[in-house]
């Protein structure tokens, strides 16, 4: 089968590896030259485990093709996803311009024949019908086509396995020959496959991000609880997340979630329940405890860093990617630079986009210990495999204090206060 991405963010980039994989010619659509020279030559802009391997070799193989030209790509493809971002406005409430635009550009260059275009972009309710009207108005006579909605439920960090081997495949279409093309196109997916209405499945991811935030702020808001009571958050959550019911997964306190989708998502559902007259209470109160979490490690590095110069490790929103969009990390350091902190930060991928927000104000080390000469206070803001295996006893020497903010709850807080640390985790 032809298929073709309009987008090559994580969505659009990693999904279209994979289905290059499976076999299909696949074509992307950018819209900036010099990104997408880079794709061409198997770079694939962003940091995502095994993606570039797997560009590479589909590159070699000559499955997958990168275009600036609508015409060349869509003219040819059975299949047109829509993967382009969906960015929050100051409402909250998502901005559908950029899918909207690229509709208009599909529906002009239609081929002869039937085309399902499918929109794996994050949207709101009743925005495929409104690609289906924008469409109809510009498409050649003699192009036929139907809307259907694939979400994605890809994790960064773990985004080419999840696209292999999903929890579950959603095809919304109100046209049976458009799930009839779709499901084909999945079939080497193991995974089983929802069928359902455009409605529904624009609900579904929305439904899906919101749930998890929840669960997040949840275990969060229990942290809360252990921290003025002297219970341990660990203990409390792994008791709860035995019951089937509940379970262990997503409820890891910490300093909140971040990314590119659970921050705007959860503010997006929220503008959706406004404007259908639905108190969102309960996700009013997840936004906040997510955001209080951030506070929470601002107070306690004031309250422990007289001396204001600190060492931060863990940059990216979490492991295993390069993303700051919406870290705990970017809110931490605006704050702490506002109140005079200097401050070191080192990150396994992040270091270059960090550095495109501060630049100079901060400085940045290419190893975690590096970093650590002389400072007052080690903060972990990202659980990176590498700071869980750190030398303790050479960090305890490096440093000129003793205390460890540990963001994550990577340590074990009686080793680490046996080192000689004084050690504030979270919940604990």
């Amino acid at each position: 089968m032809t298929i073709a991405f309009i987008g090559h963010g994580y969505v659009g980039l990693v999904t279209a590896a994979v289905f290059a994989d499976f076999g299909n010619k696949v074509w992307v659509v950018g819209h900036t030259p010099e990104k997408i020279e880079r794709l061409k030559k198997g770079d694939p802009i962003f940091y995502e485990p095994e993606l570039q391997e797997l560009l590479e070799k589909n590159i070699k193989e000559d499955r997958i093709n990168f275009t600036l030209d609508f015409k060349k790509a869509v003219g040819e493809s059975d299949v047109v996803f829509i993967a382009v971002g969906t960015p929050p406005q100051e409402t909250g409430a998502a901005d559908l311009s950029t899918v909207f635009k690229v509709a208009e550009e599909i529906g002009k260059n239609l081929k002869k024949g039937f085309t399902v275009v499918s929109c794996k972009s994050t949207v709101t309710i009743g925005t495929n019908k409104k690609i289906e009207e924008i469409i109809n108005k510009v498409k050649p006579k003699d192009a036929e086509f139907a809307i259907a909605s694939c979400p994605e439920f890809l994790s960064q960090g773990t985004a080419v396995l999840n696209t292999f081997k999903p929890d579950r495949v959603v095809i919304g279409s109100d046209s049976e020959k458009a799930i009839a093309v779709l499901t084909e196109l999945h079939k080497p997916i193991n995974a089983p496959i929802i069928i359902t209405d455009l409605a529904s499945a624009e609900l579904i991811k929305y439904t899906a991000n919101a749930m998890l935030s929840t669960k997040i702020s949840f275990a969060n808001l229990i942290a809360l609880y252990c921290e003025k009571t002297g219970a341990n958050v660990e203990s409390v959550l792994d008791a709860v997340g035995i019951d089937k019911r509940i379970g262990r997964i997503f409820m890891n306190p910490g300093v909140g979630y971040g990314g590119s989708c659970f921050p705007k998502d959860v503010k997006a559902l929220i503008q959706i329940g406004k404007s259908l007259g639905i108190d969102t209470i309960l996700l009013d109160g997840v936004e906040k405890v997510n955001s209080n979490m951030r506070q929470m490690v601002i107070d306690k590095i004031v309250k422990n860093s007289p001396e204001k110069n600190i060492t931060i490790l863990g940059l990216s929103f979490k492991p295993n990617t390069d993303d700051i969009r919406e870290a705990p990390s970017v809110y931490i350091i605006k704050d702490l630079l506002e109140k005079g902190f200097k401050i070191n930060v080192y990150d396994p991928k992040a270091m270059s986009k960090i550095k495109g927000v501060f630049g100079d104000k901060i400085s940045y080390f290419e190893n975690p210990y590096d970093g650590l000469a002389g400072v007052s206070t080690l903060v972990v803001l990202t659980e990176w495999g590498e700071f869980k295996n750190l030398d303790l006893e050479r960090v305890k020497k490096l440093m000129s204090g003793s205390v460890i903010i540990d963001g994550r709850n990577i340590y074990n807080p009686e080793k680490m206060r046996s080192i000689g640390f004084s050690y504030f985790g979270v919940g604990k």
